[in-house]
């Protein structure tokens, strides 16, 4: 067995965001297409005879310890093949922004758990590794399984779909972060004008037909009374107006994405953004990376 491996750690956005209901444990029931793109983490796991899981990232303010998923992740794997005691450094170089809805802490956990299963000979099957990262957060078995999925429950349940046509995606984020619990609060409190058209998405997926998905590009958090959303408006509305099918946010925030047909000239929208906002970034689309068996 190697005692060194790496993984990527792939980001993820919400082509579509619909919170369908309020559980009685507080929780929000959603119903999600998720896609996985090309922006990712470097994920480097050393094992070595300390006893101890400890995380290390290219980010200062980002804790090495169970509060890092990571972490939480290589012990979760640990205790579920009875290597418990097995001690490990796991090095993270971030290129996902932070708190931008882009699943890159959950992402950092995928990409554990997929290199320590690859590094122990697989004992876990994808589904017995899709449902144990369930433990770890409620992004993870997407970004474990990766490609484009439709995510209910509390994003745990997972349909996989076909894959996006092929396109482009402009990724930026301003500045501010949003709070993921301050956002979910706030929306409880107003009653939602409309929700995504998930069944009409899905069926343009299978169709393959990418103006009528980007037609139907929607998150429900863009609704919340924030005056933050004038931002996300604003960005929205610079890459509509260079070329954009589709723009929305994604998560509970801050990045927001655009749709771009593969041929188009978005050096001019990329160059805009970049010089007004903290991050612009381009992506394509990422398939499968954990394949349910057949």
């Amino acid at each position: 067995m190697p005692d060194r491996i790496e993984e990527k750690a792939y980001a993820k956005l919400n082509i579509s965001l619909d919170v369908t209901e309020r559980r009685s444990d507080g929780y929000h029931d959603m119903l999600m297409v998720m896609q996985t793109v090309s922006l990712y983490d470097e994920v480097s796991i050393m094992l070595n005879g300390s006893g101890r899981v400890r995380a290390r990232t290219s980010l200062a303010f980002v804790p090495g310890d169970e509060r890092n998923l990571a972490v939480r992740a290589a012990l979760r794997f640990l205790s579920a093949i009875d290597a418990g005691e097995q001690g490990m450094d796991i090095q993270i170089d971030k290129r996902i922004p932070v708190g931008a809805g882009m699943g890159g802490g959950s992402a950092d956990a995928a990409a554990v758990l997929r290199a320590l299963n690859r590094m122990y000979g697989s004992p876990l099957s994808p589904e017995e590794l899709e449902a144990l990262s369930g433990d770890v957060g409620s992004d993870v078995p997407f970004c474990v399984r990766g490609g484009t999925a439709l995510a209910s429950g509390r994003g745990e349940k997972l349909e996989t779909l076909p894959d996006m046509p092929e396109c482009r995606f402009i990724i930026c984020k301003p500045s501010f972060s949003i709070s993921t619990p301050d956002l979910f609060k706030k929306l409880d409190q107003i009653r939602l004008r409309c929700h995504p058209d998930t069944a009409g998405l899905t069926e343009a997926l299978r169709r393959q037909d990418l103006a009528q998905i980007c037609r139907r590009i929607y998150n429900v958090f863009e609704d919340v009374d924030d005056r933050r959303m004038n931002t996300v408006a604003e960005i929205k509305g610079i890459l509509l107006d260079h070329g954009a099918l589709g723009a929305a946010m994604t998560g509970t925030g801050s990045a927001v994405f655009g749709v771009f047909t593969p041929g188009s000239d978005t050096a001019q929208v990329q160059a805009l953004l970049k010089n007004e906002y903290a991050f612009c970034e381009s992506a394509g689309c990422i398939g499968v990376l954990n394949a349910p068996s057949v």
